[in-house]
């Protein structure tokens, strides 16, 4: 109750310009957390009088961004992201807050046989039957990307999965099953869920699961309302929007 009072005294502030004048503020989110901040910006923007401005990019891209100079009001990307950010006194110190945590899981059309995931042996099995198989490209700094590219390596199935992998250099994998271009597509489950059309087959098995934590944190010089902002993308209204986007508390 304390912490949804304070938020809504920060919202007050920042509609009365008391914390900062009407602007855009710019968000840069990865995408596994973006459909957090889509489903929990219309209510901020309409109690803060502020416009909400979302770009999502990879983890890895957006770090890039940051560290070269380009301007952001808070930026959401994973935990050791944000701390080599504030190591680099691009974010405000001690402004990071832990938002999201989200799995690896596998994506196939609506309607094809869903693949047997309930062990290593099975999640195998079903990444080397499969025609074609879209997962992020890790050059592109994705985090499941990278994650996989090194699983298929301790799995001793690299170099099968580099010839029929569709690297996707950023964006949503789950597409190119609808393209026809893959038969699945693993990547976060959050990205998963977020192409109609697709469903959800699992979670990745528990002894190859890789969990990412998403924290957002206001850039050094941004306004209160940027603050104001995180607060409630971290509030206990953000419970229902992690729930519907495959994302859990962290």
């Amino acid at each position: 109750m304390r912490n949804l009072l304070r938020i809504a005294l920060a919202l007050t502030l920042a509609a009365s310009g008391l914390g900062a004048t009407a602007a855009d503020l710019r968000v840069l989110t990865a995408g596994a957390a973006k459909p957090l901040v889509l489903a929990l910006a219309p209510a901020f923007e309409q109690r803060s009088g502020h416009r909400v401005v979302v770009e999502n990019d990879t983890a890895g891209a957006l770090l890039r961004r940051a560290l070269a100079g380009e301007r952001f009001d808070l930026i959401i990307v994973t935990s050791a992201g944000i701390e080599q950010l504030e190591r680099a006194g691009r974010v405000a110190a001690g402004s990071a807050r832990p938002l999201a945590r989200v799995g690896i899981g596998v994506g196939v059309r609506e309607g094809a046989p869903r693949p047997d995931l309930s062990s290593v042996n099975s999640f195998r099995d079903a990444l080397l039957a499969a025609r074609a198989v879209a997962v992020i490209d890790p050059a592109s700094g994705g985090s499941s990307g990278i994650y996989l590219a090194g699983l298929f390596e301790r799995m001793g199935i690299a170099a099968a999965m580099k010839a029929k992998s569709v690297l996707v250099p950023g964006g949503l994998t789950a597409q190119r099953v609808l393209s026809g271009e893959a038969d699945l597509a693993v990547q976060q489950i959050s990205e998963i869920v977020a192409v109609p059309g697709i469903v959800l087959a699992g979670p990745i098995p528990a002894e190859l699961q890789n969990h990412t934590v998403y924290a957002g944190a206001v850039a050094a010089d941004a306004p209160d309302a940027a603050r104001a902002l995180l607060e409630w993308l971290g509030s206990a209204a953000a419970a229902g929007p992690l729930k519907s986007a495959g994302l859990e508390k962290p």
